[in-house]
């Protein structure tokens, strides 16, 4: 489990990505653009807009092609209460400043879902008095900035509390009903053994509650997990827990499932290299597995000796990369190749043949044509011994350069 605080854990996600009526009514007021497809919500890595110096998403989406974006953190209000705000202190009905990078994002074609819950703070789950009104709570989010998506990280401590996780499932649950066509994600902690006791009990509560989302996610990460071998080990653990919880058949349960994964050093001080995402990429395509994601964006960047120090950090990876190496792994998911930095060379035209060349004693009718100078010329009427290009308004009409 994440021993930083949520700008350094993995997102727990239930991702909400609304194609339906409800939230593009929402999203369409707000001035949001179309809804992208599934595959793009269920790709989007964590991004902290207002904290752990946030990048530049502008310049990330050219770099890589990427165009879906999780914002963290949506939580309660650090005094209590049942109103969203972003990380505790800042409101979500007066923000300003997360808007404006959903309207760079969204100015580029590209979108975003929010992200609710996180490692620490105190979740709406735990302060709403039940299901309608921790549902309500996310509503003004969805209706705030017009989203198409929504993301709930449900991990410690809240996944300890059977109320509070009651309360988001069942929230869930009515926003996907609210909202037609949502595409619904639920992440949780993984271990060796695909997930935990209170990630099963997790599950148990989907399952007690009638709720099926379009995946269940994992986190294989901090938990004495060494590379992607024992990431991919842990993914076919869980998608036996599916099918022995939901009574799917394994491709059912791989058509259910996701991947959300740390980028560089874990908060442990594991290590998940480019090769071990590209081979955790691999097992997801290859056994048709619905999400792969990470956290995070802010760490999607080499450490200078001065951020680092041999600690993990929640603006760099601790690993030698190029910025957003990671991301292009999810735009990979999403089943679009990134662009290279190389410009595309203009292509040099083939040269037009030269057509006879003009003579003055020659006459020439209307449609004849000649070369002079190194150009092409048609006759536009009859002419004699008048040079082409003498004048603008004579004879001959440019065909260009021969």
């Amino acid at each position: 489990m994440r021993r930083l605080h949520a700008c350094l854990s993995a997102a727990a996600a239930v991702t909400l990505a609304a194609a339906g009526t409800a939230a593009l009514a929402a999203g369409n007021a707000s001035g949001a653009t179309t809804a992208l497809s599934n595959r793009w919500y269920a790709a989007a890595p964590y991004l902290m807009p207002l904290d752990n110096d946030p990048p530049d998403a502008s310049a990330i989406m050219d770099a890589t092609g990427l165009k879906a974006f999780q914002l963290a953190f949506v939580l309660a209000p650090n005094g209590g209460g049942c109103s969203p705000t972003w990380g505790g202190t800042a409101a979500v009905s007066s923000d300003t400043a997360v808007q404006s990078v959903i309207n760079t994002i969204r100015a580029k074609g590209g979108d975003v879902s929010v992200s609710i819950g996180g490692y620490g703070g105190t979740k709406l789950g735990q302060t709403c008095s039940d299901a309608a009104a921790t549902a309500a709570a996310y509503q003004q989010v969805i209706t705030k900035y017009g989203l198409h998506a929504i993301d709930f990280d449900l991990e410690e401590p809240e996944y300890e509390n059977s109320a509070a996780i009651k309360n988001e499932i069942g929230a869930a649950k009515i926003l996907q009903q609210n909202n037609p066509g949502l595409y619904v994600s639920v992440t949780t902690a993984g271990t060796a053994d695909g997930t935990g006791w209170f990630g099963k009990q997790m599950l148990l509560e989907a399952k007690s509650q009638g709720f099926t989302p379009n995946n269940f996610s994992i986190m294989p990460f901090d938990g004495g997990f060494n590379g992607a071998a024992s990431q991919t080990g842990a993914l076919t653990n869980f998608n036996s827990i599916l099918q022995s919880t939901f009574g799917w058949d394994q491709a059912t349960a791989y058509a259910h499932e996701g991947f959300s994964g740390m980028n560089g050093r874990s908060d442990t001080g594991e290590y998940f290299t480019q090769a071990d995402f590209q081979t955790v990429l691999d097992y997801a395509t290859t056994h048709n597995m619905d999400r792969f994601t990470f956290w995070s964006l802010n760490r999607d960047r080499q450490c200078t000796p001065a951020d680092n120090g041999g600690r993990t950090s929640g603006t760099c990876s601790s690993v030698t990369q190029n910025s957003w190496d990671f991301a292009k792994y999810s735009v990979k998911f999403a089943g679009v190749t990134p662009p290279t930095n190389t410009p595309t060379p203009t292509p040099t035209p083939t040269p037009t043949s030269c057509k006879t060349a003009w003579s003055s004693a020659a006459v020439y009718t209307a449609g004849n044509e000649v070369s002079y100078n190194k150009h092409n010329w048609k006759a536009k009427w009859w002419t004699q011994n008048e040079v082409p290009g003498a004048s603008e308004w004579g004879p001959w009409q440019d065909e260009g350069a021969c």
